[in-house]
């Protein structure tokens, strides 16, 4: 690994967890760990839809694991509705094999990607890149 691969930016996410009977959650840490390279940690509410504004206001991304929408579906509106009001991108991640997610998540993500945790990680930095150019046009 060459050192420039190295960013020495600490990347504040928000995982959506809940049910979860496919362990997808623990498959998608276990990815984004797996790249040493890429540093992160996570900021967990016990209610995102309570959580106060400063608890958001250093969040870099928002990730959701598409494949727990049906059981969390109340968690998945609460950290869409945070991700509108302190604008915050939203990587979406597809359920493994599946090309298809619900449509109401696909209209508000920045990005959306599969398992690979090389993928994962572009797409997380690419959201943010994004969503901080946009606010760089206005």
């Amino acid at each position: 690994m060459f050192e420039e691969d190295y960013d020495d930016k600490i990347y504040n996410l928000i995982i959506s967890n809940g049910f979860d009977k496919e362990h997808e959650y623990r498959q998608f840490v276990e990815k984004i760990y797996s790249k040493p390279e890429f540093l992160w940690k996570e900021s967990i509410s016990g209610s995102y839809a309570s959580a106060s504004p400063e608890f958001f206001e250093n969040i870099d991304a928002i990730i959701l694991l598409a494949g727990l929408y049906n059981y969390n579906e109340d968690t998945f509106n609460d950290l869409l509705e945070a991700s509108e009001k302190y604008d915050i991108p939203i990587v979406l991640v597809r359920p493994y094999g599946l090309e298809e997610v619900p449509e109401k998540l696909e209209e508000k993500a920045k990005t959306i990607v599969g398992w690979n945790a090389n993928c994962i990680i572009d797409s997380i930095k690419s959201a943010i890149n994004l969503n901080e150019n946009e606010e760089c046009e206005l």
